[in-house]
């Protein structure tokens, strides 16, 4: 048992409240244990100049935590994010790009903001996860709207993360688990079991290829449960949109 007394294959408790942010064009707020992110989608009718006259589209992401995200204030990022903020955001807007055919989203931008509220561990694969959600609640609207003749989201993508802790493979770790692991991993994957993103470090150890497909089952497993969440979450939009 862990220290808040979870299973090494069992998620922190997983919430996801779509529509949380009604002025967005998608939006949801995720909790994963006492990680909380809001997660929007905007829409913009222009694409960045390397796109212009391509006749498709782009998904980008920002990140951000917010100063009461974490036990000391965090710092406002400013017009110049940290390194870590740089990394994760363009780490989100990659995975969210696997989710979408940008010729079907046609000339316009869709940016996910992912804006942490609090923090304890594995803010980067819920805001992955919330950030799928927001995005597919956008594209219906746009289908809605008649602004697209196809829905562009063409697969599913959620993350998690996994590590050893103890000698132990676990799944989801929070910040105390996350502090002390032997190796931390994150994974992004598709609906279809396709890796997008694998990030593995051995922070205080090695870890060989018996482990890591002892990381990747567990990471399978919680991946499962996330995108049966995401799905429900929508499904209720869609139905009150409806």
């Amino acid at each position: 048992m862990r220290l808040d007394g979870r299973k090494p294959d069992q998620l922190r408790p997983l919430t996801l409240i779509p529509g949380f942010i009604s002025s967005a064009d998608g939006s949801v707020l995720i909790q994963c244990g006492q990680t909380r992110v809001i997660c929007t989608a905007m829409v913009e009718e222009k694409v960045p100049p390397f796109l212009e006259g391509k006749d498709q589209g782009w998904v980008t992401a920002e990140y951000a935590m917010l100063p009461g995200s974490t036990r000391t204030r965090k710092a406002r990022g400013g017009s110049k994010p940290d390194g870590r903020g740089v990394e994760i955001q363009r780490l989100i807007g990659r995975s969210l790009r696997a989710a979408v055919d940008l010729q079907k989203l046609g000339p316009r931008t869709i940016t996910l903001d992912c804006d942490v509220i609090e923090a304890d561990g594995g803010t980067r694969t819920a805001s992955i996860s919330g950030a799928y959600v927001a995005l597919a609640l956008c594209c219906d609207k746009l289908l809605r709207q008649g602004l697209v003749q196809e829905n562009p989201v063409i697969h599913q993508v959620a993350a998690v993360s996994v590590g050893k802790v103890e000698d132990i493979a676990v799944l989801d770790l929070n910040y105390p688990e996350d502090a002390r692991a032997q190796v931390d991993m994150n994974v992004v994957m598709n609906e279809r079991g396709d890796f997008i993103e694998l990030q593995g470090t051995g922070e205080h150890d090695t870890f060989n290829e018996a482990d890591l497909q002892a990381f990747l089952r567990l990471a399978k497993l919680g991946i499962k449960e996330i995108m049966a969440a995401q799905t429900a979450a929508c499904t209720e939009t869609n139905a009150q949109e409806g």
